[in-house]
């Protein structure tokens, strides 16, 4: 038996989300959550009675539709159509672990009791995720503006037996996986369908995905750089406390200290040292590597803030008489926060590959291109060549998104986020930056052989002797596609 984490009004941290995801935990509505959801919609439906004037998208059209009021006898397959209609993403479909935090980021959401939903909805998104049940979700189609809402109703599509789903392998009809439940097709009330397909979980999941994978690697570019530092013969000097207390950026100092620690005991870092500086790749890591820790902490507050959020429209707030309708859904903040870390993990891997490059140089005692026989054998030398490929489509990717806007639904929704097609290319910066870690950890050892005896920190040697294990010393030419595939799943395994 797995794990039960309670939906709840307790707020999610990336922690517990970490723990939830790899843990592999099942979820339940907490009593809480589902006395909170069954009082918005007992008093959605109590207000719908009592009431007949238009209330955006409850009796309503959709967008610039809204102006269209429908009879009540029509609200359910108001409901029905609309997911129907906003079902059109396309391009390639999103990860499957994208669209278990999509689930799991939907259920919080909705669990607040401000989106009028019915408990039984909450349950069936929450037995697709414990069933590892997952929705065909399609990348493009989000403007990020006024919710997710192609990629939410492919999301949810499965609720009424529509659209396909991923499960057990196979790729099915979702009708097909609800009869083998014996689950009846959810019928959707007023606002429900809305409710599913605001929300900002598209970008949300991607952004807390990123996040989760850009820590690990943040910290890992860390590891490897010293590895490098070493490998390379550079100086101590740079990572002094006492400059970093003079230009206190948090994560320039924290960069600093890590790196005075991981070479604590290296016996390469003491040894007389012929050159007075290293060049800036190396110099100017604590600076470069601590600017991206700060991104990406300003990003994570970010997004802490949005996945513990209603961001569904219109909003419903039963103690205070209210339907509220705004911008919730609104991706903003998100598209904002989504460029910034993509720029700041690209930055990450642009540098890394400039210590890959200098360590093939043939500079400081080391061979050309890291390999004893020279000329007969080519080395290093186009592995660097992919990591520069790489560094330049990151850049590529790093033009921002969110500068960008195009109106739409008749002009009702004049101002969007792009919030989406930026969650989508940091997903992409991210594997890239990966790939060129791994082919930098590849040059770091490498060139660690070539300084034998002398030996580098307790601490860098295990991620040495660990990293060998893997991918062994190259003395000949062989081919190192093999090598950087073993490199990366290294890092995605490798705990210090």
């Amino acid at each position: 038996m797995s794990d039960v984490h309670h939906i709840s009004g307790e707020h999610l941290s990336l922690e517990r989300i970490q723990e939830i995801i790899s843990g592999n935990y099942s979820l339940a509505l907490s009593a809480d959550a589902e006395q909170r959801i069954q009082k918005c919609y007992d008093y959605l439906q109590d207000k719908m009675k009592q009431n007949e004037r238009s209330i955006y998208g409850i009796n309503t059209g959709f967008g610039s539709l809204y102006k269209n009021k429908i009879s009540n006898s029509d609200l359910e397959q108001l409901q029905r159509n609309l997911m129907m209609s906003h079902a059109c993403g396309t391009g390639q479909e999103v990860p499957q672990e994208v669209v278990k935090l999509m689930l799991l980021l939907k259920v919080q959401s909705l669990a607040y009791g401000h989106s009028g939903v019915q408990v039984q909805t909450v349950k069936r998104l929450i037995d697709f995720y414990n069933r590892d049940i997952y929705p065909i979700v399609y990348q493009q189609g989000s403007l990020g503006a006024s919710g997710d809402l192609a990629p939410l109703a492919h999301l949810c599509l499965p609720l009424i037996g529509l659209g396909e789903v991923h499960y057990q392998g196979y790729k099915l009809e979702s009708r097909h996986v609800l009869e083998m439940f014996s689950w009846e097709p959810i019928a959707l009330k007023a606002k429900e369908g809305l409710a599913l397909l605001n929300g900002t979980q598209f970008m949300s999941a991607y952004g807390v995905y990123n996040l989760l994978q850009a820590r690990r690697l943040s910290a890992q570019a860390d590891l490897i750089g010293a590895l490098s530092l070493d490998g390379f013969d550079g100086r101590i000097e740079p990572f002094n406390e006492l400059i970093h207390k003079v230009r206190p950026h948090k994560g320039q100092l924290q960069t600093a200290e890590t790196f005075r620690n991981l070479l604590d005991g290296s016996e390469l870092i003491v040894q007389d040292k012929v050159h007075v500086q290293d060049p800036y790749s190396f110099r100017c890591i604590p600076q470069v590597h601590g600017a991206s820790k700060d991104a990406l902490r300003y990003a994570e507050e970010v997004f802490l803030t949005e996945i513990n959020s209603v961001t569904d429209n219109p909003n419903i707030f039963p103690d205070e008489d209210e339907i509220i309708s705004g911008g919730n859904f609104h991706g903003q903040p998100l598209a904002l926060a989504l460029d910034f870390m993509a720029i700041a993990m690209a930055e990450l891997g642009s540098i890394s590959e400039r210590r890959s490059y200098l360590l093939i140089s043939g500079t400081r005692g080391l061979p050309d291109f890291l390999v004893a026989e020279p000329g007969l054998n080519s080395g290093f030398m186009i592995t660097q060549y992919t990591a520069a490929s790489i560094v330049s489509q990151n850049k590529q990717f790093c033009t921002p998104a969110s500068i960008d806007t195009i109106p739409s639904s008749n002009g009702q929704e004049d101002h969007v986020s792009m919030g989406a097609n930026a969650a989508t290319k940091l997903y992409q910066v991210v594997q890239n930056v990966e790939r060129v870690l791994a082919i930098e950890l590849m040059h770091a050892a490498q060139a660690i052989d070539f300084r034998r005896p002398l030996k580098t920190s307790p601490v860098l040697e295990q991620l040495y002797s660990s990293f060998r294990e893997a991918v062994p010393f190259v003395s000949t030419d062989r081919v190192l596609h093999d090598d950087i595939m073993k490199g990366i799943d290294f890092l995605r395994n490798y705990r210090s």
